[in-house]
């Protein structure tokens, strides 16, 4: 499952404080993997729109809302949980076939 957050907001600097950029960050943590991407979503608000939020009653939900219109929300956790499984998984390995493997038994 991924975690979604806002970790700033940009507003104009006037009585509307109208946001125009959100940066966002999306996590995926499974035990010990995690894998994270993060961006900005840049917005042209108009405060006389009538579904128009706000500043100070704009929630971190709402705010993940848009971006989840500009960002594909399952498209970044498709490749979040990709990123896991190749930790999980390593699709390359490193080593020597002529090295012998390394193990916990005591050596004779």
């Amino acid at each position: 499952m991924a975690n979604w957050t806002i970790s700033n907001l940009e507003y104009t600097n006037d009585s509307n404080k109208a946001v125009i950029t959100a940066h966002w960050r999306c996590e995926a943590i499974d035990g010990a993997y995690k894998a994270s991407a993060f961006g900005a979503c840049s917005f042209t608000p108009d405060p006389s729109d009538p579904a128009y939020i706000p500043y100070e009653s704009l929630t971190e939900n709402d705010v993940i809302v848009w971006v989840w219109g500009d960002v594909d929300k399952i498209k970044t956790e498709a490749i979040l949980a990709s990123k896991i499984a190749a930790q999980q998984n390593p699709p390359v390995q490193s080593g020597l076939p002529w090295e012998p493997v390394q193990s916990d038994l005591p050596q004779e």
